[in-house]
């Protein structure tokens, strides 16, 4: 469930003018999509949705969490519970292999690490060769793939993907929405997705949109 309510921000206090959104809500399960130029807020948006930046007014509901209402250390527990989320920059270690990278998000909450969940994963988005390689040997796309693959591994009940098809080709593009609703649909997640790429509307027909004014 995504619920926003009287929604602005500002980069600093005082500053002028906010960025101001639409009241919106979508029930759990549903596929939303933002669409606006650049400088609208898509990327913004999504990080309200994710706890990483603090309106100024008004409210962000997911998953019946008031998101803002939370502590700093309330939200970071709460993110690595309910939320998958594939950002522009993909902040993969740089230390760790693909497969280290995967194991993450288990580690980082305590729980076992799915070794068979990360392989097919890895198997479905054409990266099954690559799993012991470090970042910085892969091509954009394919780091790409791994952040989403990152996403998806503790199959949370939101997801948020900013761009997920950029720098992907139509094949690799229709593989990576697949697998986003797919998995959403898996656990009735609720998916949001930043985007400008028509190819993601065409794929995802029954995705409500909601539109972004620079």
């Amino acid at each position: 469930m995504l619920q926003l309510q009287g929604l602005e921000f500002a980069w600093s206090a005082g500053a002028s003018p906010a960025l101001r959104f639409a009241d919106f809500e979508a029930g759990q399960g549903a596929q939303v999509l933002l669409r606006g130029p650049s400088g609208s807020g898509k990327s913004t948006l999504l990080a309200l949705i994710a706890g990483l930046l603090t309106p100024r007014a008004g409210r962000v509901v997911v998953a019946d969490t008031d998101v803002a209402a939370l502590a700093r250390g309330a939200r970071d527990a709460w993110r690595g519970k309910a939320l998958g989320f594939v950002p522009q920059r993909l902040h993969l270690s740089e230390s760790l292999s693909v497969e280290e990278n995967l194991a993450l998000p288990f580690v980082a909450c305590g729980a076992a690490v799915e070794r068979d969940r990360i392989a097919s994963v890895l198997q479905r988005l054409g990266l099954g060769a690559l799993a012991a390689r470090r970042p910085h040997e892969l091509s954009v796309g394919q780091a790409q793939r791994v952040a989403l693959a990152r996403a998806l591994m503790r199959k949370p009940p939101v997801l948020l993907a900013d761009e997920p098809t950029a720098n992907l080709d139509d094949a690799m593009s229709d593989a990576v929405l697949s697998l986003l609703a797919e998995a959403a649909q898996e656990t009735n997640a609720t998916l949001v997705i930043a985007t400008h790429d028509a190819r993601v509307a065409a794929r995802l027909p029954g995705a409500r949109v909601l539109e972004l004014r620079a």
